[in-house]
C-alpha cells in the first residue's frame, strides 16, 4: 500500500466523524450567538448578568466535558473489543456518576447564587437578574451534564452524525422558545427569566432524544445486573475523569486570571481581545470535531488491539489538524482587514486583530499539536500528563508572560498574544516527547 492510499485509508474516517461534530459545534455557536441576539434587546443588565452566568457554566462544563470524555474512551475501547457487555456496563456507569455529578451541582447552583455572582464582583443590578437566570438554568445541571455523558456514549461508538442531528432538532427548539418566552408570552414576554427557561426545556428534549436514541440501538439496558455498582469500572471513570477536569479547570482559572489583566489594559485592548475571539473560534470548531474524531478512532483500535492503526490515526490527525486549523486561522487573517468591520469601525481596533491574528496564524500548528495528543494521551488513558502540561503552560508561561509582555514591557495585546503562542509551542513540545516515549496498549492500566 502506498502513501497515498494509507493517507486515504486513515484521513477517509477521521474527517467522515469530525466533520458531524464539527457542524455540531457550528451549530452551538450560532444558537449562542442568537441567544446573545434576544437577550441585548433587553438591556445590557440582562446581557452582564447572562455573561456572569455563563462564565459559571463554563467551569460546571469543564467537568461535565471531563466525563463524557471518559465516557468516550471507554465506550471507544470496548467497541474497538467487540466487548458489547462492557459497553454497557460502561454506559450504564457513567450515567449513575453523571446523575451524581449533576443533582451535586444543581444543589450547589440554588443554594451558593449569590455567592457566587457576588465572588465575581456582580453589582446589586446584576445580582437581581442574574442570580434568577442563573438558578433557573443551573439547578436542573442534571440536564447539561447528560447532554455531555449521552453525546459522548454515542460518539464513543463511532457515530458522530446522531449527535449532530439530535443537536439540530434541539437548538432550532432552543431559538424558537427563546423567542416565544423572552418576547411573547402573555404578549408581555418573561425576559431573561424566558431565556432561561427556554434553555431548560431544550436541553431536556435533548437528552430524551439521546435516551431513545440508546435504548433504540439497544445500548441502555435496565437490567439487575447491568446497573449493579462495580468498583473496577468506576475507578477507570475517576481515573479519566478527574484528571481530565483538572486540565481543563487549570485552563479555566489561568484564563480568568489573565483575562482580568487584559481588562486593566484598556477599554479599546479588551475590546479587541472579545473581538478576536470571534474569528479564533472557527478554529476551534475544526480541532474540536478533529479531537473528537481522534479519541474515538484510536481508542477503538486500542481497544481492538490494532496498535499500528491507533499510531496511524494519530500521526494523520495531527498532520491534518494541523493544516486546516493553520488553513483556517490564515484565511481569516488574510480576510480580517475587511471583516473586522462588521464588528468595529475603528481602526486601531481593526490593525490590532489583523496584527493577533497574524500571531496566531504563526501559533496554529502547535495549538494543533496540543489539541490532539491531549486527545490520543486520553485515549490510551494517560489523562495525567496533558493535566500536568497545561497546569505548568497555563500558569508558569501563559499568564507570567502576559504580565511580563502585556504589561511590564508594554506590548500590550500583541504581548498577550505572543504569550499565548509561546504557550502552545512549549506543551505542544511537552506532548510530542510524552507521545513518543508512550507504550501503546489497549490502556487498561494508568500512568
Amino acid at each position: 500500500m502506498n502513501i497515498i492510499q494509507r493517507t486515504r485509508t486513515y484521513w477517509l474516517p477521521l474527517i467522515s466523524l469530525a466533520i458531524p461534530a464539527m457542524m455540531e459545534s457550528l451549530l452551538q455557536s450560532i444558537v449562542g450567538f442568537v441567544d446573545s441576539l434576544f437577550i441585548s434587546k433587553l438591556g445590557l443588565v440582562e446581557v452582564a448578568s447572562v455573561g456572569m452566568a455563563n462564565a459559571i457554566l463554563q467551569i460546571y462544563f469543564a467537568v461535565f466535558l471531563a466525563t463524557g470524555t471518559a465516557a468516550t474512551v471507554l465506550v471507544a475501547t470496548y467497541t474497538g473489543a467487540n466487548d458489547s457487555q462492557k459497553v454497557k456496563k460502561v454506559i450504564s456507569h457513567s450515567i449513575i456518576l453523571t446523575i451524581v455529578i449533576g443533582i451535586a451541582f444543581g444543589i450547589l447552583s440554588f443554594f451558593f447564587a449569590e455567592h457566587m455572582f457576588r465572588l465575581m464582583g456582580a453589582n446589586e443590578h446584576v445580582l437581581q437578574t442574574g442570580i434568577v437566570y442563573f438558578q433557573i438554568v443551573a439547578t436542573p445541571s442534571i440536564f447539561i451534564s447528560m447532554m455531555f455523558t449521552l453525546g459522548a456514549i454515542i460518539r464513543g461508538t463511532g457515530d458522530t452524525k446522531t449527535p449532530m442531528r439530535i443537536g439540530l432538532w434541539m437548538n432550532g427548539i432552543h431559538i424558537i422558545l427563546d423567542y416565544i418566552f423572552i418576547f411573547c408570552v402573555c404578549f408581555e414576554g418573561l425576559g431573561i427569566i424566558g431565556a432561561g427557561i427556554a434553555t431548560v426545556f431544550a436541553r431536556i428534549f435533548g437528552v430524551i432524544l439521546l435516551f431513545i436514541h440508546l435504548k433504540k440501538k439497544q445500548l441502555l439496558v435496565f437490567s439487575t445486573d447491568m446497573w449493579t455498582f462495580q468498583k473496577s469500572v468506576m475507578l477507570q471513570f475517576v481515573r479519566l475523569s478527574i484528571p481530565s477536569s483538572m486540565e481543563r479547570l487549570f485552563m479555566r482559572f489561568g484564563q480568568i486570571i489573565y483575562f482580568g489583566m487584559i481588562v486593566r489594559m484598556g477599554t479599546k485592548v479588551h475590546a479587541t481581545h472579545t473581538l478576536t475571539g470571534n474569528f479564533t473560534l472557527f478554529s476551534s470548531i475544526v480541532g474540536t470535531g478533529l479531537a473528537t474524531a481522534t479519541t474515538t478512532l484510536v481508542g477503538k483500535s486500542l481497544g481492538a488491539g490494532q496498535y499500528n492503526e491507533a499510531k496511524a490515526y494519530s500521526l494523520i490527525s495531527i498532520v491534518c489538524t494541523s493544516v486546516m486549523m493553520t488553513g483556517v486561522t490564515f484565511l481569516l487573517f488574510l480576510t480580517s482587514p475587511l471583516t473586522a468591520r462588521v464588528f468595529t469601525h475603528n481602526e486601531t481596533v481593526i490593525s490590532l486583530i489583523v496584527a493577533v491574528l497574524g500571531i496566531d496564524t504563526i501559533a496554529q500548528p502547535a495549538t494543533a499539536i496540543v489539541t490532539m495528543l491531549t486527545s490520543v494521551l486520553q485515549a490510551n488513558k494517560d489523562a495525567k500528563f496533558p493535566m500536568y502540561v497545561t497546569a505548568f503552560g497555563i500558569w508558569a508561561i501563559r499568564t507570567i508572560g502576559v504580565y511580563i509582555l502585556g504589561i511590564y514591557f508594554g506590548l500590550g495585546l500583541i504581548g498577550v498574544w505572543l504569550s499565548i503562542a509561546i504557550d502552545n509551542y512549549v506543551r505542544a513540545a511537552l506532548l510530542y516527547w510524552r507521545y513518543r516515549s508512550l507504550t501503546w496498549s489497549r490502556g487498561d492500566h494508568t500512568y
